[in-house]
Order: structure tokens, then C-alpha cells, then sequence
């Protein structure tokens, strides 16, 4: 069997341009991904290096911790709320920074700015705002939402959380919906607006619509970065006050590297990368139906 030049050549092209980003893929996503598989059938002892296999028993012990489901249902509420007010935010800027206005392109890259700045780094400055800034100004001025840190409540806790990663993302799902709005045609809103169609009227039904492509991979960011949130949890509350706030993600490492069982907290993240695939997955099939064509 003679193997054409042409077919060489394509290999050859491929390993050049496509070799390294695949071999990247690989070392950084699947091969961790099937040894974490692995290792959630054996008892992997994180000091030693030593393992057993344990067949499902990792399993069946997640689902007798009930502490993970408690935390994963706080989870569920901590990435409702931050999607919400995330996309919501985004949505409504991308749409004020796209009228035509002076400063635009200044206004822009000061929204994106929170998403460059690393979740520690973010948790820590948050952390202090909401300890003494916030708490000095609520004395000095009599502000009852600010008389205390927010961090010492649970409920107050919870929104810091909520609010610090809406922040962050913020910037990022922004530029998403700008370039999601550059698809609606100038001549529809025009024809619109002709016809005595108001904002409103033009935003329901028209823009809604037309960015709904948008919508669909913001609110996909969103959920799973969301879900994986796990270093502005240590750095902002550590699961504070008194565990009120540690997400499922927080849980699972502790369990996995403080407690020492390994295979039990690779087995509570199979468990959460299943949640967060079926949601994500879910609420993009379903968004989906409601595109239409520009």
C-alpha cells in the first residue's frame, strides 16, 4: 500500500502547527483527567504514594457525606445568584458601551481589568474591603449595612462570595456580549425604531433574540467557572465563619489533601464534574432552541 505524498505532507503540517497544542491538551486535561479516574478506585495515600484498589467504596462513601451534599447544595445557591448577577451586569454594560459614546474603548478595558487579577490576589484586597474599609466607613458616616465585616455573618459571607466572583467575571462575559451585539444588524434596530417600536420593545425583541448565541456560552462560562471556584473561597472567608461558606470545591480539597483521602475527594470532583456538565449542558441545549435567524 503506497501512502501519497499528499497524506505525509498533512501529517507532517498537523504535527507542526497542531502537535504541541495537542500534546498540551493532553498532558494538561486528558491524561489527568483518566489517572484521576483511576485513582478514585484506590485508597492513594497522599504522603507515601502508596495505593490499594478499593473497587467503588470511594464512591459509596461519598455518598455517605453528608457534609458534601450540604456543601454542594450551598454550591448550587452560590453559582445561581453569581450567574444571575453576573450575566445580568455584563449584559447591561455591553449594551451601554456599544451606543457610540466617547470613552468607550477606556470604559471596556476598565471592566475587563478584574478579570486579569488572580483569584488569591482578588479574595485578599476583597477580603480587606470588606473587614476595615467598609466597616470604617459604616462607622464614620453611620451606614448600618457596613457597621460590621461582612466575613463574620453567615449570610453577609455568602454574598461577599457572590459578589467578589460576579466582579470578576463581570469584565470577561462583557466582551463576549459586545461582540454578541455586533451580530444584531444596524438596518433591523433602524426599521424598528421606524416603526415606533420603543427601548424596550427593542430589547425584547429584537436584541434578546439575536443574542442569544452569546447568552449561551456566557451563561456555559459562567456556571462552570462558578462551580470550580476555589481560591477566592480560601482567600476571602476560608469557609468561614464556623464552615458556612465553603463551597464544594473547598471541601473536596481538604478532604482530599488535608484528611488524606485521596480517593475519596477525586470521587466527590467526578461527582461535581457531573453536576456541572449536566447543568451546563442542559441549559445551553435548552437556550439553544430559543435562537433565531438574523
Amino acid at each position: 500500500m503506497v501512502i501519497k505524498k499528499s497524506s505525509i505532507k498533512n501529517v507532517w503540517t498537523f504535527l507542526l502547527f497542531g502537535g504541541p497544542a495537542t500534546f498540551a491538551f493532553a498532558a494538561v486535561v486528558i491524561i489527568p483527567l483518566f489517572v484521576g479516574l483511576y485513582l478514585t478506585f484506590t485508597n492513594w495515600d497522599v504522603r507515601t504514594a502508596d495505593s490499594t484498589f478499593v473497587g467503588f467504596s470511594n464512591y459509596v462513601e461519598v455518598f455517605r457525606d453528608s457534609i458534601f451534599f450540604d456543601q454542594l447544595w450551598f454550591t448550587l445557591k452560590y453559582v445561581f445568584f453569581t450567574v444571575l448577577i453576573a450575566n445580568a451586569a455584563a449584559f447591561f454594560i455591553a449594551l451601554a458601551l456599544t451606543r457610540g459614546g466617547r470613552g468607550e474603548q477606556w470604559l471596556r478595558t476598565g471592566f475587563f481589568t478584574p478579570n486579569l487579577i488572580g483569584g488569591i490576589v482578588l479574595g485578599y484586597l476583597w477580603q480587606t474591603l470588606f473587614s476595615q474599609v467598609l466597616p470604617y466607613l459604616g462607622d464614620k458616616y453611620g451606614w448600618k449595612l457596613f457597621a460590621t465585616s461582612w466575613l463574620t455573618d453567615t449570610n453577609s459571607a455568602f454574598w461577599a462570595l457572590v459578589i467578589v466572583t460576579a466582579w470578576q467575571l463581570i469584565g470577561y462575559l462583557m466582551i463576549i456580549y459586545i461582540a454578541g451585539f455586533a451580530g444584531v444588524p444596524n438596518d433591523v434596530l433602524e426599521a424598528a425604531g421606524i416603526d415606533g417600536a420603543n427601548g424596550t420593545a427593542i430589547l425584547r425583541k429584537i436584541i434578546l433574540p439575536l443574542s442569544i448565541p452569546a447568552i449561551v456560552i456566557c451563561i456555559f462560562i459562567s456556571v462552570s467557572r462558578s462551580f470550580l471556584t476555589y481560591d477566592i473561597n480560601l482567600a476571602l472567608t476560608k469557609g468561614g465563619p464556623f464552615n458556612s461558606t465553603e463551597l464544594a470545591t473547598y471541601h473536596i480539597v481538604q478532604k482530599a489533601f488535608l484528611s488524606n483521602q485521596y480517593g475519596v475527594g477525586q470521587a466527590e470532583a467526578v461527582v461535581l464534574f457531573a453536576v456541572v456538565a449536566i447543568i451546563a449542558l442542559t441549559q445551553s441545549y435548552l437556550l439553544k432552541k430559543l435562537e433565531v435567524e438574523s
